[in-house]
């Protein structure tokens, strides 16, 4: 069995594939301060609720965007599974990730596997937008290559900033309001910060089109896909299990020898 998990700046989602079924997933808030013991204390139970024992993962792949939480994840799985995980990078994405990028290096590992699972799974050329702490979209062209993308502050990062900064404003659900015009500051604010995003994605994916020259398939993921997806019009499909297919798929190709990220 294989163990991937996708470490966030607000959430870390882990999940167990047999094969290539996904047998459990598990969604818990990133702590950017964690030891190696305490994550491993926390996988033994989730791993517990699906009934899969410890011994029974014999690999792991890791995409972080949190540096210290990605050693400290990597310690704690050599002790649970007595092997070095796989950390995704644009490097171990052997064959399945190609580039048109000034400095391919830099590519988040979240992006790396987001894309290797859109074209795996939906061909070429394909955009992904993946709602999180960012708001990133990916583009992967008719040949097949990833050719960049859009990071934007995500729906919570944004919605937290008016927050802060605006103390007579209530801190409110981030919820569909059904209409445009508020009829109270809460439905005004979520009008404003749903609705807003959602008509940010598309016009995004719209200026995507228009430098590509041809539309595409457009595929979102991420914590607050299922909320926004039904509400972008560029949006063809959801699916909240993309980044770890992705892991998967570079763990396979990297044959589970760990290279430097």
């Amino acid at each position: 069995m294989l163990l991937v998990i996708d470490v966030g700046n607000t959430q870390t989602v882990l999940g167990v594939y047999e094969s290539d079924v996904l047998v459990g997933m598990w969604r818990m808030a990133t702590s950017k301060h964690e030891t190696s013991d305490e994550l491993r204390a926390k996988v033994l139970p989730l791993l517990g609720m699906e009934g899969v024992d410890v011994a029974d993962i014999d690999g792991a792949a890791i995409a972080s965007v949190v540096p210290s939480l990605t050693s400290a994840w990597q310690r704690a799985l050599e002790r649970l599974i007595g092997r070095q995980p796989v950390i995704c990078s644009a490097k171990n994405a052997v064959g399945l990730f190609e580039a048109s990028y000034d400095y391919p290096a830099e590519i988040g590992a979240d992006r790396v596997a987001d894309a290797v699972a859109a074209r795996a799974i939906y061909g070429a050329p394909v955009i992904v937008v993946d709602f999180g702490t960012a708001t990133n979209l990916e583009v992967i062209d008719a040949s097949g290559q990833f050719v960049g993308g859009i990071i934007a502050p995500g729906l919570e990062t944004s919605a937290a900033a008016l927050f802060l900064h605006a103390t007579k404003l209530p801190a409110i659900e981030l919820a569909d309001p059904g209409t445009a015009i508020g009829k109270s500051t809460v439905h005004a604010m979520q009008s404003g910060i749903v609705y807003g995003e959602a008509d940010r994605v598309d016009g995004f994916v719209h200026r995507i089109f228009a430098e590509l020259g041809y539309e595409a398939p457009v595929v979102a993921t991420g914590g607050l896909a299922t909320t926004m997806a039904p509400l972008c019009e560029t949006v063809t499909d959801s699916n909240s299990e993309l980044t770890l297919e992705g892991l998967r798929l570079v763990y396979n190709a990297a044959e589970g020898v760990l290279c430097d990220n």
